[in-house]
């Protein structure tokens, strides 16, 4: 009897179990990012700004309402900026930027942009593309809304909008 037949023999009474098993797969190697799954990219889209602070700062009111703004508001800028070093900074209306983009261009975008302080680019930079898609459809699927954002002013300028002093203020030692 040959070494394959004994082996086959074996198996069928179950006498060599581990060897009977068929070799486990290979775990799937992938190089694609982690991403939101969802229904949809909008749905996924939806869900990245809602809980990535998005609102935060791009709708009017969002923060101080504790998040009671309705949707159709959503992503339409602030007229309120930040001061800091930088100068002064305005939340741009996401959904006049994504009307004037490609998706790959937001894509390009959000994976290289790294100024106007306090937006915080490296964690927008370390979202997969198939994230930052899904943001851009869903702000796509907002439509049209809100007017631009005030431009940023340069240090030493004083705005004529109203903005948040960011300044760090350290306290002396007395």
């Amino acid at each position: 009897m040959t070494r394959t037949s004994t082996l086959a023999a074996a198996c069928l009474l179950g006498l060599a179990s581990t060897a009977c098993q068929p070799a486990k797969p290979a775990a799937p190697t992938t190089t694609e990012a982690p991403r939101v799954v969802a229904a949809s990219d909008i749905d996924a889209g939806r869900y990245l700004v809602r809980t990535s602070g998005c609102n935060d700062c791009h709708t009017p009111g969002y923060a101080p309402s504790g998040g009671k703004v309705p949707e159709s508001q959503h992503l339409t800028g602030a007229r309120f900026g930040f001061k800091g070093p930088w100068g002064v900074t305005y939340p741009h209306n996401l959904r006049i930027t994504v009307a004037n983009m490609s998706e790959d261009a937001w894509v390009e975008m959000l994976s290289t942009r790294e100024d106007s302080p306090p937006m915080p680019w490296p964690s927008v930079r370390s979202m997969s593309d198939a994230d930052k898609r899904a943001v851009y459809r869903y702000i796509r699927s907002l439509g049209p809304g809100g007017q631009p954002a005030p431009a940023a002013v340069p240090p030493g300028v004083t705005p004529a909008m109203p903005y948040e002093d960011m300044t760090i203020i350290s306290p002396t030692a007395g």
